[in-house]
C-alpha cells in the first residue's frame, strides 16, 4: 500500500509539471516587439501615451520675427519656429488613419502638404479654431491625379474645412492617448490652442508632413 501511494504522489507531481510548462511555453511564443508596436486603429489609435510635453524650448514666451508652424504627423507634434529656430512644441492627433494624406471629402484623413492659416476664431464645442486654406492649388493637383488614376469615386468631391482646434471640454486626454477623433483637422489640448494662438496670424504658413 505504501508502495502504491508513493507511485501516486510521483504521478500527480509529473502532471503538475507539465501543465506549468505549458503555459510557460505558450506564453514564450508571442512576438516581443508586438506588446510595444504602435497599433493604428479606429477610431482610437494609442501609440505610448500618456505622454510628457516639453512646450517651451526657451526662458521666454515671446516670438521673434515671424511664425511658422510644421505638423508632424509621425511624431504626433505640432511645432512652431520664429527668426531664432525652434520656440514650442506641442502633442497632437488627427483624423482617422493618421499617417494617410486625404484623399477625399468625408474620408476624415489629414491632408499633407503646405498651407497658410486664414483667420483665428473661439469656437462654440473645441475651444479656438485656426482655419487652414485647404483645398490649395497643390491640394486639387494631387486630387486630380488619383480620380484619373481610379484611386478616388469620379463623384468624390475634394473637401474642405481644415483646421486646428481644441478639444470638447473634459477631453484633454484624447491627445494624451493618440486618440484620432477628427474628420480630418488637426486637434490640441484646449489650453494648447489658445497658447498656439498667440503665435499666429492671418498667413501664417502650417506645413503638414509625415
Amino acid at each position: 500500500m505504501k508502495n502504491v501511494l508513493m507511485v501516486f504522489i510521483v504521478l500527480m507531481g509529473l502532471m503538475c509539471s507539465c501543465s506549468t510548462n505549458s503555459g510557460n511555453g505558450t506564453a514564450a511564443t508571442a512576438s516581443p516587439s508586438a506588446k510595444n508596436k504602435p497599433v493604428y486603429s479606429s477610431p482610437s489609435t494609442v501609440k505610448t501615451g500618456p505622454r510628457a510635453m516639453q512646450k517651451y524650448y526657451r526662458s521666454t514666451n515671446t516670438a521673434v520675427g515671424t511664425t511658422r508652424i510644421v505638423i508632424d504627423k509621425s511624431d504626433f507634434e505640432l511645432r512652431v519656429y520664429d527668426n531664432k529656430g525652434l520656440l514650442a512644441v506641442y502633442p497632437v492627433v488627427f483624423g482617422l488613419k493618421p499617417l494617410e494624406d486625404k484623399f477625399m471629402q468625408g474620408d476624415r484623413k489629414t491632408p499633407e502638404g503646405s498651407f497658410k492659416v486664414l483667420y483665428s476664431k473661439q469656437h462654440q464645442l473645441w475651444k479656438r479654431m485656426l482655419m487652414l486654406n485647404y483645398p490649395t492649388s497643390e491640394s486639387a493637383v494631387k486630387f486630380k491625379v488619383r480620380k484619373s488614376n481610379g484611386l478616388i469615386p469620379a463623384t468624390a468631391s475634394i473637401g474642405n474645412g481644415i483646421g486646428i482646434h481644441g478639444v470638447e471640454p473634459g477631453n484633454d486626454y484624447f491627445i494624451d492617448r493618440f486618440y484620432n477623433w477628427t474628420n480630418g483637422c488637426i486637434s490640441l489640448k484646449n489650453h494648447h490652442i489658445e497658447d498656439l494662438a498667440r503665435y499666429v496670424k492671418a498667413g501664417t504658413p502650417v506645413s503638414i508632413q509625415k
